[in-house]
């Protein structure tokens, strides 16, 4: 039985793309453009969510200011307010990624594509040779985690650190590393 795949022009395409589809990424909420200090707080107070996030950040104003900064878009706020009300609208904007899932750190992973190690080059996953299997369970998955929630997890990272944080703890360093040097993949996680 097949399981989740993901396809991709390199190791860490193919990776970033199976992960996607498992897990949402860190990402900014469309609608969450405003620019000026003024729009930004009057998206905030237009819902609970907004008002949690400007209290957590730390505006204490009385209501009576907090209305007369929402009539009058050109009120001289001082820097420090403007600089909460900015944080807050970040804090909003921003939705955290989803931690990494059993499926993913536990999972049996079938790679397919052209894999190098030392002179023994090969297209795997294919009638000639077996996909490249790698127990995700032996891996160490951190530094791949971190990146992910911070929402810097490159292709290029993730496949460096798929590389030596899971598929070395799995098999070994190969005889002279590993490469994937082709220009397609596919990896099936079951």
């Amino acid at each position: 039985m097949a399981g989740p795949t993901g396809r991709g022009g390199s190791l860490g395409a193919a990776l970033n793309d199976l992960l996607r589809a498992q897990v949402t990424p860190r990402h900014r909420l469309s609608s969450y453009n405003a620019k000026h200090w003024h729009a930004q707080l009057s998206q905030l107070t237009g819902t609970r969510r907004g008002y949690e996030a400007l209290e957590t950040a730390g505006l204490d104003v009385r209501p009576d200011t907090l209305f007369k900064w929402l009539s009058d878009a050109e009120y001289n706020v001082r820097r420090g307010y403007r600089d909460l009300i900015h944080t807050a609208y970040e804090n909003v904007a921003i939705v955290p990624a989803d931690p990494l899932p059993n499926l993913i750190t536990e999972g049996q992973y079938e790679i397919s594509g052209v894999v190098k190690t030392g002179t023994d080059e090969r297209t795997r996953g294919t009638v000639d040779a077996a996909p490249l299997r790698i127990d995700g369970t032996r891996g160490h998955w951190d530094a791949i985690e971190e990146l992910w929630l911070a929402g810097q997890l490159t292709d290029d990272e993730l496949e460096d650190h798929f590389i030596d944080d899971v598929i070395v703890e799995d098999i070994g360093e190969g005889t002279d590393g590993w490469e994937f040097p082709g220009a397609s993949y596919s990896v099936e996680v079951r």
